[in-house]
């Protein structure tokens, strides 16, 4: 886990230590590569991410989807689906319904290559301005909504494995 300041990029941003957020390693090197970035090469790194995207496999869940798994805010029909790995982290799966989804299919690739095999006590920490950092802050709000609420169900999930293992282990 490393140590981010949350106003990289921003140059306005004050830079206190107490302001310094963690997360993920994978997150970290993601989020200083895009600070790096201008507003074009951005834009070009978040259409490769999206032409990486691969749907949830069949094994994992098929059409229809359950929407107990479906984001809440996503203007693009996102749902997230978790698997356990033998480590006790999580995989996490997207789809995306909208094929016009661009910015929810980069975020679901960044997710999953960011946050997949992560501590689930890391996951729940990841602050939400992240979308933010990646995609610019002039994201519209329905986007930066639906792409909030995938980080948040990708946290859910994770919250509720934790609360699960923390119940197994008082025996309850």
């Amino acid at each position: 886990m490393r140590r981010l300041d949350p106003g990289a990029g921003d140059p306005g941003a004050g830079r206190a230590m107490s302001e310094r957020l963690e997360v993920p390693e994978p997150l970290a090197a993601a989020l200083a590569e895009f600070d790096s970035l201008g507003r074009g090469l951005r834009a070009e790194m978040l259409i490769e991410a999206a032409d990486r995207f691969e749907g949830v496999p069949a094994e994992v869940a098929s059409r229809p989807y359950d929407e107990e798994h479906r984001v809440p805010r996503c203007e693009s029909e996102a749902y997230l689906y978790a698997t356990d790995r033998e480590d006790g982290t999580l995989k996490l799966w997207f789809a995306v319904e909208n094929p016009q989804g661009v910015s929810a299919k980069a975020w679901a690739v960044i997710l999953d290559e960011t946050l997949s095999g992560q501590p689930l006590e890391q996951l729940v920490r990841v602050p939400q301005d992240v979308v933010f950092r990646i995609f610019g802050r002039d994201v519209s709000m329905g986007k930066g909504q639906g792409m909030v609420g995938m980080l948040e169900q990708a946290q859910f999930e994770a919250r509720r494995r934790l609360e699960q293992r923390r119940r197994e282990r008082e025996g309850l």
